[in-house]
């Protein structure tokens, strides 16, 4: 069945499809769809399933939080039925390392992308706790939320909120999903900030994406708090190097303050 850019607004970014072996399948709604092409996902959806189906791998071991997020984009990630699989890489009652990976349905042997997280045994460190920066306040919204208005897909199924900021300021915007990960499944706040952390390459622009493509090959996220709630801030900063590369990098936030940072790699080149 085809879904209109309606249907998709409201439609979750993922089916699931059912399991083959080691492998979870899912449907690709259109609610993924990148705003650079209705063909290939926004990095988003991909990091919040790969990051579900490892913390599914932690279920039963709650002393153990994710620190650390790695997303490596290995292939334009097609809208389209996906097959997701995970594995612990470095077991540890400590320190454990655990690996998730998404292929095309029609492809199972090449990898789209890659999720590598950290997960660290929590203890009570409440009395040295520091934050490096205040809580984010919430202004009003400024009229326009991103350079790429009336895209269909991924960025209808955001809440994007972007602020008003003087000249040479860092971009700052409050996001929060507006459908769930995986049909009516629960969705964790660790997905839930996975579903718009990769939008701090769209905040943080310094680029007109009529005259520039600016694609990220990665998002990292570090984590000294775990996140609470479904709202998040980004403050965020693109930098443009003299030869086609850039990082852009961000502080996270939610409601109750700093949360940690992202940082991405781009690929810079002219649309024209």
């Amino acid at each position: 069945m085809t879904i209109s850019h309606t249907e998709g607004a409201r439609a979750p970014h993922y089916r699931r499809l059912g399991s083959d072996g080691e492998f979870q399948l899912f449907e690709s709604t259109v609610s993924t769809a990148s705003n650079w092409g209705p063909a290939i996902q926004h990095g988003s959806p991909p990091l919040a399933l790969l990051t579900k189906a490892i913390e599914e791998l932690y279920r039963d071991r709650p002393q153990l939080r994710v620190g650390r997020l790695l997303l490596d984009i290995l292939g334009a990630i097609p809208v389209a039925p996906v097959r997701v699989r995970a594995w612990v890489q470095r077991p540890g009652a400590r320190i454990s390392l655990a690996v998730a990976e998404m292929c095309p349905s029609d492809a199972p042997d090449r990898p789209v992308a890659r999720v590598s997280a950290w997960l660290l045994a929590i203890s009570d460190t409440t009395d040295v706790r520091t934050d490096r920066y205040a809580p984010l306040a919430e202004g009003s919204a400024v009229d326009t939320a991103h350079g790429w208005l009336g895209a269909p897909g991924y960025l209808e199924t955001v809440s994007w909120r972007n602020q008003a900021t003087e000249p040479g300021q860092a971009a700052q915007a409050w996001m929060s999903p507006l459908v769930p990960l995986v049909d009516d499944e629960p969705t964790t706040p660790l997905q839930r900030l996975a579903q718009v952390v990769d939008s701090a390459n769209g905040i943080g622009a310094v680029l007109d994406p009529a005259d520039f493509v600016f694609l990220n090959t990665d998002t990292a996220v570090y984590l000294h708090r775990a996140p609470r709630g479904d709202d998040f801030g980004l403050r965020a900063r693109a930098s443009i190097g003299p030869d086609g590369i850039g990082v852009t990098t961000a502080e996270i936030f939610d409601r109750d303050g700093f949360i940690g940072t992202s940082a991405q790699t781009l690929l810079v080149q002219r649309a024209r």
